[in-house]
């Protein structure tokens, strides 16, 4: 019995969905001319919010961080692609993977909208050979090479195997209802 309600609220969803509007009535929102064509979303007009996250408590552990980005330019942009990550210690950045499972999609996003990704990572033990110090993280949006970096307070991240890549992995973007 629990299908039939379900998929009558999905359809109900579904059709109000479709009567969205992104008409702005005629009016000038002072939006990038990028913006205003559906380009690619830039970091310089997004609202950026980090956390609240589950931080790994100990090494070995596993921690979420996500990432939330609110598109304040004023008119729709598009995400096309995964978001890019890095994790900054001792004078040097390493590149975060992307999830196996992550999939790269082109997502629209209105006018004051929300979409967030998250950074999956081990705990690494403080100061162990087969840690990253991190104290900072930045990340790209697909289509931008603009940065945005934020401060790192989740501990040492471990390293894989290598000795040299962090044991962490960033989602895809997902819907925010933020």
């Amino acid at each position: 019995m629990r299908a039939l309600p379900f998929a009558a609220a999905t359809l109900a969803a579904a059709f109000l969905l479709t009567g969205c509007s992104d008409d702005d009535g005629g009016k000038d929102t002072g939006a990038s001319a990028a913006a205003k064509s559906g380009g690619a979303c830039a970091i310089g007009e997004m609202g950026v919010r980090v956390g609240p996250a589950n931080a790994a408590p100990a090494a070995g552990d596993t921690g979420n961080v996500p990432v939330t980005i609110t598109n304040k330019s004023g008119a729709k942009c598009t995400l096309d692609g995964l978001p890019g990550v890095g994790l900054a210690a001792g004078g040097t950045t390493a590149k975060v993977e992307s999830d196996p499972a992550a999939t790269a999609r082109k997502t629209s996003l209105a006018k004051d909208a929300s979409i967030s990704f998250t950074i999956t990572y081990v705990r690494g033990e403080k100061g162990g050979d087969r840690s990253l110090a991190v104290t900072s993280a930045d990340f790209t949006l697909p289509g931008s090479t603009k940065t945005h970096a934020f401060k790192w307070s989740y501990g040492d991240v471990a390293l894989k195997k290598d000795g040299q890549t962090p044991d962490a992995t960033v989602s895809g973007f997902q819907e925010s209802s933020d």
